[in-house]
């Protein structure tokens, strides 16, 4: 299972777009306490739109009880400090369920937690001029990256609430 953990998340329309993202992509979401929202804001239920229901999500009161709670092999950290792109992982090699944290909007994931395990921090290539990308497109990426090396377990190549042939009809 894929996992994708959000370290104080802040804002709550990129949290809302990352549940869209988890739900559709059969991953378990992982919010850590403090958040910088309220979960029943509207921003995040509009973003999330009605898939909120179908979500498999739990809330942690800090990294602590969330480690505690998920031990794993590796985690994969995505910071602007990475040296490797995700695409240079092998995520076909995990053993177990794979962990990718992403931090707050400000000031992203503590050094704290990122130089205890500088081999699986990941950065997203690109320009040297740009600082960021938005922490919802990010998380996408990374799924989306890990899926395409596993070949989507369990995810449907087909449309099937209009029907696979709509578009041909």
């Amino acid at each position: 299972m894929i996992h994708v953990v959000l370290y104080e998340p802040e804002i709550p329309q990129n949290t809302g777009n990352m549940m869209r993202t988890c739900m559709a992509a059969g991953c378990k979401l992982h919010l850590i306490e403090p958040l910088g929202f309220s979960l029943d804001e509207q921003h995040l239920r509009r973003a999330g739109m009605d898939y909120i229901s179908e979500l498999d999500y739990e809330i942690h009161k800090s990294w602590d009880d969330f480690v505690s709670k998920n031990p794993a092999e590796h985690y994969y950290y995505l910071t602007r400090y990475g040296k490797k792109a995700p695409s240079q992982f092998d995520f076909t090699e995990c053993k177990g369920d794979l962990y990718f944290i992403l931090g707050k909007e400000s000031t992203g994931i503590p050094k704290s937690i990122l130089s205890k395990d500088l081999d699986h921090c990941m950065r997203l290539p690109m320009k040297a001029s740009a600082r960021s990308l938005n922490l919802s497109n990010c998380a996408a990426i990374i799924v989306y990256e890990a899926l395409r090396q596993l070949d989507y377990p369990g995810l449907s190549r087909v449309e099937v609430i209009k029907g696979e042939d709509w578009i041909y009809e």
